[in-house]
């Protein structure tokens, strides 16, 4: 097997951490590598797991270091960054490494490493009726102010998912499908010619 980056990219709600769960309980062999972010920890997260959570200060030391492969601002208030570090011993090491990243991150991604390196795999809502449902079931509290902007993100990412290489759509009671399509294309990215 070919060592090799997937990354895992749609809009906030459209079901990306729910998808690379899922491929984490049936690929341990994978490499999942937690993101940097400055967030504050939703519920059931684990420092290390999903996230590794720093402070903005902690955040832009590092960031002037160039431990990251990419960073990005998301919803205009959180900074996100992928460590490069271990992304790359892993892949040297022939490993599929999983990562979610936004529209943003897939862009630098584009500039800054070797595309035979790295695959996008985008996940696209059925309607934003059932995008909208999902963001609100996850964070029933969010404003009407903060709802509209994540609307409006995912508006603009989908309208650049030509960048991913891959697309899949994430439909209510279809988890087992979208895993299954993603699993085939990681397949096919990673087999030794």
């Amino acid at each position: 097997m070919v060592g090799k980056l997937f990354l895992v990219v749609g809009p906030s709600g459209v079901g990306k951490g729910t998808l690379v769960n899922r491929l984490r309980e049936r690929h341990p062999e994978f490499y999942f590598s937690p993101s940097a972010t400055t967030r504050i920890p939703r519920k059931g997260e684990k420092e290390g797991r999903q996230y590794h959570f720093f402070s903005e200060e902690e955040f832009a030391k590092m960031e002037s270091a160039g431990k990251f492969l990419e960073t990005a601002t998301v919803h205009e208030t959180e900074k996100y960054g992928i460590l490069r570090e271990p992304i790359l011993r892993a892949i040297q090491n022939g490993k599929v490494v999983i990562r979610e990243v936004d529209i943003q991150g897939l862009r630098k991604i584009h500039e800054n490493f070797k595309k035979e390196k790295f695959a996008a795999i985008f996940i696209l809502p059925p309607d934003f009726v059932t995008l909208e449902k999902r963001i609100l079931k996850r964070q029933p509290k969010i404003s009407e102010t903060e709802l509209a902007r994540r609307l409006k993100s995912a508006a603009e990412e989908i309208a650049q998912k030509n960048l991913a290489d891959f697309e899949v759509v994430s439909g209510e009671g279809k988890i087992e499908k979208m895993v299954a399509e993603v699993e085939n294309f990681i397949a096919r990215e990673t087999e030794i010619n």
